[in-house]
């Protein structure tokens, strides 16, 4: 059986410091600066009540560093899933529009229109944000890469969005990518009739709200989700819009409890400026890969920035236990 241990101010029950997983008869080390105030340890064992130790007062040197954080519950984040839950449903009837369009613009047969309108379906779904993990096997039918599969870009379990993109940037005719965008089309359907049913872990907004700048920094900016149409910056801008409709979610929770709350928007808005300077005026896009080198190095920093203010979000609204 293992045991949750937290350092906390026994008058608020808010949270200095954490070790998890602690087994029987082991000990692990906590990193905390201890500054003056009161302190108790509280255990949290598997399937038993918790269990608070004597407190302890520090009298002497300044107040701690960082305040206690005040511990999450499910309870807490109620509010936060049904309005993200929302914001989901009314996305995804703008997802089957955005593909409607596309399906329509294949079987035209007008590459440049099928091109922009691939990309309106795309942005649709990158501002899906923190639901993913809810879409199940929808999520790779939509939207899934050619990574792992044995024939790659060229195997028949490459679908959805990101094989038309590969098609309509490597040659292939729009009508020829029908059958795929039906499929998509399909699927999108599916979705939406499937998601009112589906569970969203209270866990998913907090982490979510981190893990997607942090997928766009690692598969955008480096242009390995890229399959022809060197977007990525529209996506970056898609996927910030994400992040923001789960930070709005999440404001009521996190602005008395995340001290850096302010700085996340500085970053944001910082993020959006410098990718709106790869929209070129005929509403192209520069592919991050091209960008200059001092651009490129500016981006870079800002998305890094952003992840790094972000992180504490996810660790701080993780579910814990208080009792």
């Amino acid at each position: 059986m293992t045991t949750e241990v937290d350092l906390i101010d026994p008058a608020t029950g808010g949270i200095y410091a954490e070790v998890e997983g602690l087994a029987p008869n082991t000990s692990r080390p906590m990193q905390v600066n201890l500054g003056r105030a009161s302190y108790a340890f509280r255990c949290l064992a598997e399937d038993t009540d918790a269990v608070i130790g004597p407190t302890i007062q520090v009298m002497e040197g300044p107040p701690p560093p960082t305040p206690a954080i005040l511990p999450v519950t499910g309870q807490d984040l109620v509010g936060a899933v049904t309005e993200y839950r929302g914001y989901v449903g009314a996305a995804l009837v703008t997802l089957a529009g955005e593909v409607g369009a596309l399906v329509r613009t294949l079987r035209g047969g007008d590459l440049a229109a099928s091109r922009a309108a691939w990309l309106g379906a795309h942005l649709a779904y990158e501002r899906l944000g923190a639901a993913y993990d809810t879409f199940g096997d929808f999520a790779d039918r939509i939207d899934g890469m050619p990574d792992g599969l044995a024939g790659g870009v060229r195997d028949p379990g490459f679908g959805g969005l990101r094989r038309i993109e590969y098609g309509l940037w490597h040659g292939q005719s729009p009508a020829s990518l029908v059958a795929v965008g039906t499929g998509l089309a399909t699927a999108v359907a599916g979705l939406r009739e499937d998601f009112p049913k589906e569970r969203t872990d209270p866990n998913d907004l907090p982490l979510r709200a981190h893990e997607i700048m942090e997928n766009a920094l690692q598969f955008e900016l480096t242009g390995q989700a890229d399959q022809g149409s060197g977007t990525g910056l529209a996506t970056i801008g898609a996927n910030l819009d994400g992040t923001q409709a789960v930070l709005r979610a999440l404001a009521p929770v996190m602005t008395k409890r995340y001290s850096g709350w302010p700085q996340v928007a500085t970053w944001i808005a910082t993020t959006r400026g410098l990718v709106a300077k790869g929209h070129r005026p005929d509403g192209t896009w520069v592919a991050p890969t091209a960008l200059s080198q001092p651009n490129r190095m500016r981006l870079n920093a800002a998305v890094s920035q952003l992840v790094e203010v972000l992180a504490p979000i996810a660790a701080i609204g993780d579910v814990r236990r208080t009792s």
